[in-house]
């Protein structure tokens, strides 16, 4: 069975935090601006919890990045962690 599932949750969950964190917003303030519980965005951003494309949306808008450039970010580091991976 492929790893993929994982990496690309742990993947989105780094990015979001990130970003997030270079925004000065806390887990409160973006659940707020997405309509949901903190304690989703924790379960998203330990990759506990894939968010649908939809809530990925939501959440980049609360973000205030597209969701091109979020899905850019999650590209680099999933090839980064292949490339980690292959060596």
């Amino acid at each position: 069975m492929s790893s993929q599932p994982v990496i690309l949750k742990q993947i989105i969950g780094k990015i979001i935090k990130a970003t997030r964190l270079k925004q000065g917003m806390s887990q409160e303030d973006l659940a707020f601006a997405c309509d949901v519980d903190r304690s989703y965005i924790s379960m998203i951003e330990v990759g506990r919890n894939e968010p649908s494309v939809s809530k990925i949306f939501e959440i980049c808008e609360g973000l205030k990045i597209s969701p091109s450039d979020f899905f850019k970010l999650v590209e680099v580091e999933y090839k980064e962690r292949k490339r980690i991976n292959n060596e």
